[in-house]
């Protein structure tokens, strides 16, 4: 990897690289620590869950396939431990199906080798402008905006989903922002370009079904009856949209 670009102008993070290349893992430390972040790096899961034991980390990047182990049950058992920590997916595999899996089941974002350093950076201030946006991580705290609809609570601060009893409704980070685009503006009308523009990045190839098996797996937890939907409606031949009123603080997300 050469001809690394300027350091990153995001408030400094911590980036965890796991990788069991040692070459790899000291070509994406020394891109990411020249564009103004911090870095851990870990050869397997063992590392991996040790580094995030140790300090806080911003974003993920994980090998896909790891020696005697699988990245992705990897990056399933974090999103169960750490469902708001972004994980991006490093493969040697284009293959669309590896792409599609790692999107819908755990990651936020799939780079494919060999890449070089500025795609690498284009990606991950990508995911972190999405989850962790810098005009929000410098401005102090307010207190939590919080948007009700039936029995449900959308915590924005916490990034949280609550039912009625007050149990928190474990989200990925794409179901999360789903939710928050159609619970940010109910009655409007998504097309999928419009809501993949949300759930992904502008960097990564994604498909249209995709979004529709993402829809279908928040249907499954906040619809009374997923087969007949209260809340996220279909208009046929145009998109999506969130048919019941909403309450509490303002959330635009157009």
């Amino acid at each position: 990897m050469s001809s690394i670009i300027a350091p990153a102008t995001l408030p400094r993070q911590r980036v965890l690289v796991v990788d069991d290349d040692p070459d790899l893992r000291a070509s994406l430390d020394d891109a990411l620590t020249q564009s103004g972040f911090d870095v851990s790096v870990a050869g397997d899961g063992i590392g991996l869950h040790a580094a995030l034991a140790e300090a806080p980390h911003a974003l993920v990047l994980l090998d896909l396939r790891l020696k005697d182990e699988h990245g992705l049950a990897l990056a399933r058992g974090l999103r169960e431990r750490h469902p708001a920590l972004p994980i991006i997916m490093i493969s040697g595999s284009s293959d669309e199906m590896d792409r599609v899996l790692l999107l819908e089941l755990a990651a936020d974002d799939f780079l494919v080798k060999p890449f070089s350093p500025r795609e690498l950076l284009a990606h991950v201030r990508a995911v972190l402008r999405r989850t962790q946006p810098a005009a929000v991580a410098a401005q102090p705290r307010e207190p939590a905006a919080q948007l009700q609809f039936g029995d449900w609570t959308l915590d924005l601060r916490e990034r949280e989903l609550r039912g009625a009893d007050g149990r928190v409704c474990a989200l990925t980070p794409a179901e999360f922002r789903l939710l928050e685009a159609f619970v940010g503006q109910p009655g409007k009308v998504w097309t999928r370009d419009q809501l993949l523009e949300h759930t992904r990045s502008l960097e990564t190839e994604v498909f249209d079904r995709s979004v529709d098996v993402l829809i279908l797996r928040v249907r499954r937890k906040i619809e009374p009856n997923p087969k007949h939907p209260r809340y996220i409606c279909t208009e046929r031949g145009l998109g999506y949209v969130f048919a019941v009123p909403v309450t509490g603080g303002h959330a635009s997300t157009a």
